[in-house]
């Protein structure tokens, strides 16, 4: 095996960067030339060989879609969210200026809707053929292809969503797609797909926005009727679609959002679908409750469970590995969330990761994260796809981040654990009804992210009365390690349902071989209600059983459940700051390079603490060959950039609301922006706007 050092690597990078807009075949040969010879003069007692993989690594660079594109939601299809560029470094990364804003216009047209949607779209930026246009969705499914270079709307899409009170309203991405099979200049031969909340796909041109009429039903497939006849039987309109579709070979796949999860056991399925890129046709289905009697997994399922389990849908953000014909479902939670004695058994292929073959929805392979999940400790962020050094040897890698603060890293092609898993055993001893795992599945490495479980010594406050109030909260509950079972009386909950890492993800640099993520540190509790000792008539509809909210029913169960955070009298975290942080961690060697808080806030400055720093957050980060993390995601309305080596802060910038979303860069007319939608949050941070802004170094 034939290894490319540090040093080339950024020898290559840098390279790359200086010929990166030479995408005409005559400039990418004399490119690949010159790289080629400084190589050779450089370090002429290497082989000669090795230079050959560098100059292949540079050729896939500057064939097609070029180094300065971001793609894709995750900048590339394998979500690493790193970006070759270095205009910007750190260096300079203090020059910042705003380049331009834009507004979706929405908070003033749907003035009714205003606290039920969010904007945390992270846009892509087409290729020249396809327009070299910067194209975003609203929390309405409006698609919007912008000018990169001045932020002026060039063209748009209105799928006319269905509204309904009560609903909620996002959409974080889009997905292109290049089809081979088309002309040059032919309609749709790069086309723009977009999930809707009222369950639809549609499929228009990226250069136009106009629908490809060949795909569906004039650029449409409607999902509903496949919601419908999916088992089993919930709530439709509990089902929405947030996330950008996956696309591998010319499959869109498309995963969804299932609400009635919480508290119904027969929720809605969580079936993702496979459809032809071209025709809209439905390809194939993969239902993670493995219903199919063929399927390995099903023998493990009582059938009664198997019939009225939904869920483990995939909310958060799919992967592919397009070379392999992978694609990677990071799954949720089986319904019902916090009771599983509907549901016995470990529950495959819930709350896990499923690679399945791209083009066929088979099950390649899958691991368990957390068995029987009844703590809501879903996956949300999206796989990373990376390559990591062992023994000499390059390995492909899945890298999966979860809420319960746990970097699992997995061979991308076998499932096998890269640094090793270990089943520990945790406490049984839950609420009549109950049979939960007596084992959980740990990481040997790397280390977890945040700390594994609470006790009343963890209690903090600015004021001894304040410290006190939170040591009896916890006192009163059960407390204990990570995988203390929800019980009557109240199990404390450290990492909570939200992270440890959400749906934010992380990101990944090849230079450097680290892993970069931000994570929450903010302690809740939950409590299991038994039926007949609640407000039955209160403990249904919209905000019972949610986070902070009153005691909701589990339906055809003896329970209720409530979920709130645990918080002192000052209204803080009843667990010592910093309640979020940026964290480098070190994936050859499965250690943490460096940790620092994230976010600051000047709330408490009456208590003494004129900064408190280090919040929770929502949203994630990207990495550059500049050596800069960007990053919004924060209730400070801040927007950062920090040393990616070191984790020092290096540029904060104020935005119009919170950036609870997940910036992007690209390169155009040899100037590099950085762009994020800073719009707040419909839970984390209510100061909802629709800016999108984007920053750049000061025009030479």
């Amino acid at each position: 095996m034939i290894l490319l050092t540090y040093g080339d690597c950024r020898l290559i990078t840098n390279k790359v960067n200086a010929f990166k807009m030479m995408t005409a075949s005559r400039h990418r040969r004399l490119a690949i030339l010159a790289i080629t010879i400084l190589a050779i003069k450089r370090r002429p007692n290497r082989m000669i060989l090795r230079t050959f993989v560098a100059v292949f690594v540079i050729t896939a660079s500057l064939s097609g879609v070029v180094a300065q594109d971001w793609i894709s939601y995750g900048g590339d299809v394998g979500g690493m969210r790193h970006s070759g560029l270095t205009q910007i470094n750190r260096d300079n990364v203090h020059e910042l200026e705003l380049a331009w804003t834009y507004r979706t216009g929405e908070n003033e047209n749907l003035p009714d809707f205003h606290m039920s949607h969010s904007l945390h779209a992270t846009p892509i930026l087409t290729p020249q053929e396809a327009g070299r246009l910067l194209v975003l969705c609203t929390a309405f499914n409006k698609i919007i292809a912008l000018d990169p270079t001045t932020g002026e709307e060039r063209w748009s899409f209105d799928p006319q969503v269905t509204l309904e009170r009560g609903g909620q309203y996002k959409c974080r991405g889009i997905s292109l797609w290049h089809d081979k099979n088309a002309a040059m200049g032919q309609s749709c031969k790069w086309r723009i797909y977009t999930n809707t909340s009222d369950r639809r796909l549609f499929s228009v041109d990226g250069r136009t926005g106009e629908p490809c009429v060949d795909f569906g039903d004039n650029g449409e497939v409607d999902i509903n009727p496949l919601i419908d006849a999916a088992e089993p039987k919930g709530d439709p309109k509990g089902v929405q679609l947030w996330s950008p579709p996956a696309i591998v070979g010319d499959i869109v796949a498309v995963s969804s959002t299932v609400h009635s999860k919480g508290r119904l056991p027969v929720s809605s399925s969580g079936e993702i679908r496979g459809f032809n890129a071209r025709t809209g046709e439905l390809v194939w289905r993969f239902d993670p409750i493995p219903r199919n009697p063929n399927d390995p997994e099903a023998e493990n399922w009582p059938q009664d469970a198997l019939h009225r389990t939904g869920a483990a849908n995939v909310w958060g953000f799919m992967s592919v590995d397009e070379e392999r014909d992978l694609l990677f479902l990071p799954t949720s939670s089986a319904s019902p969330d916090y009771y599983g004695g509907t549901r016995p058994g470990d529950n495959r292929y819930a709350t896990s990761l499923v690679a399945v073959r791209g083009s066929t929805g088979e099950v390649v392979w899958h691991f368990q994260l957390t068995h029987h999940d009844v703590w809501n400790y879903d996956p949300a962020a999206q796989p990373i796809l990376a390559n990591i050094t062992r023994d000499g040897e390059v390995i492909p890698v899945a890298v999966q981040l979860t809420k319960s603060g746990f970097a699992f890293v997995f061979h991308r092609e076998t499932g096998e654990p890269f640094f090793g898993v270990e089943e520990r055993p945790v406490s049984t001893d839950g609420v009549p009804g109950e049979v939960l795992s007596p084992t959980q599945p740990f990481p040997l490495a790397p280390p977890p992210l945040v700390p594994q479980g609470i006790t009343p010594d963890d209690a903090w406050g600015f004021t001894a009365a304040d410290e006190a109030s939170c040591r009896k909260q916890i006192e009163e509950l059960r407390y204990g390690p990570i995988y203390t079972p929800p019980t009557l009386q109240g199990t404390a909950l450290f990492p909570q349902p939200g992270g440890g890492v959400n749906w934010g993800g992380g990101a990944f640099s090849p230079l450097h071989n680290l892993l970069i993520t931000n994570v929450s540190r903010v302690p809740n509790y939950i409590r299991l209600v038994l039926q007949s000792e609640m407000d039955v008539e209160n403990a249904s509809g919209p905000g019972a059983g949610r986070p902070g909210g009153r005691p909701g029913i589990i339906e055809q169960t003896p329970y209720g459940v409530q979920v709130g955070p645990l918080m002192s009298p000052s209204n803080a975290p009843c667990t010592e700051p910093p309640w979020g942080s940026l964290i480098a961690v070190d994936l050859d060697k499965g250690t943490i390079k460096w940790e620092v808080p994230l976010g600051a806030t000047e709330e408490y400055a009456e208590f003494g603490f004129p900064e408190i720093l280090g919040l929770r957050a929502s949203g994630g980060p990207i990495v550059t060959a500049g050596g800069v993390i960007f990053i919004g995601a924060t209730p400070d309305e801040r927007f950062r950039a920090f040393d990616l080596e070191t984790g020092k802060l290096l540029w904060e910038v104020q935005t119009p609301s919170a950036a609870m979303s997940i910036p992007m860069t690209y390169e155009i007319e040899g100037r590099q922006y950085v762009v994020t939608v800073a719009a707040g949050h419909q839970f984390r941070y209510r100061k909802i706007t629709d800016h999108v802004v984007a920053y750049a170094l000061p025009d030479q």
